[in-house]
């Protein structure tokens, strides 16, 4: 019988929190998959104690082993600053560089099949489908116009673990003055060039509410992906604008009762 897991990343403190919200999402769509919480030297025991809790698998991983000049182009203030976002904000606990450690995950070789979410994802309808379906699988990174569906968005997407394949990402990911401009995002695009294409659906941005509504069905919403702004932000500078998700967002957070979609807001259209 094949091995599966939802696998996802926590960094710090922050996407530990927000990664309970998405293991309690997953189990409450039904899944039998493992649920995998890869985690770096940035979160504390205490942090990860809640997602053992609700039945996580905890797995330790390390920094990917980069050189100092390639961290250097992809630390915070110079990434920023060469490819700067224009619109949105990336929270200040959100460190660039961490990133590329979601590609230990082809390292997993337990698994036969894998599916990440990033821990700003909730499912919020069952997703076990995606475990049959191939590598490289990733939904566009849609949230401003149809221009948008050239490019993939590295939220959600499939992958079978193999030690070769994590190889060949090395050898592939830090040689000389290589800058991926959205770190892992363009690097995954580009070593997996004939990616497929997964129903926007499969990992709805969160902006699509107030830019593309018409978009946005929640009969057919399987993930929701809070890109930019998250939800427990104090400061959220877009919370009038996406309070519906953010209210969705804590009751899973809290453990809550989780309200039927059918009634929740539609976006304005």
């Amino acid at each position: 019988m094949a091995s599966n897991a939802f696998v996802t990343l926590v960094t710090n403190a922050d996407y530990a929190g927000a990664a309970i919200a998405l293991v309690r999402s997953l189990k409450l769509s039904g899944t039998k998959a493992d649920l995998v919480v890869m985690h770096t030297g940035g979160v504390a025991n205490a942090d990860l104690a809640p997602l053992a809790g609700l039945g996580a698998r905890l797995a330790p991983v390390d920094l990917l082993d980069t050189s100092p000049e390639f961290n250097q182009r992809h630390a915070r203030a110079k990434l920023h600053a060469d490819a700067p976002f224009t619109k949105g904000n990336k929270p200040v606990f959100h460190t660039p560089l961490d990133n590329f450690a979601k590609l230990r995950l082809w390292q997993m070789v337990d698994y036969d099949s894998v599916v990440f979410l990033d821990a700003d994802t909730l499912v919020v309808r069952n997703i076990d489908r995606l475990f049959a379906y191939p590598e490289f699988c990733a939904a566009p990174n849609v949230y401003e116009s149809l221009a948008d569906f050239h490019r993939l968005n590295s939220g959600v997407f499939t992958a079978r673990p193999s030690q070769a394949t994590f190889e060949a990402m090395m050898a592939r990911l830090d040689v000389a003055d290589a800058f991926w401009r959205r770190t892992d995002q363009t690097f995954l695009e580009t070593f997996f060039a004939d990616w497929h294409g997964l129903p926007v659906t499969f990992n709805m941005l969160q902006y699509v509410w107030f830019n593309l509504p018409e978009l946005w069905d929640w009969n057919s919403v399987h993930v929701i992906h809070y890109q930019y702004e998250k939800p427990w932000q104090a400061d959220h500078p877009k919370r009038r604008q996406l309070q519906p998700l953010i209210d969705l967002w804590w009751a899973y957070r809290r453990g809550e009762g989780i309200p039927d979609m059918s009634a929740l807001a539609e976006p304005t259209r």
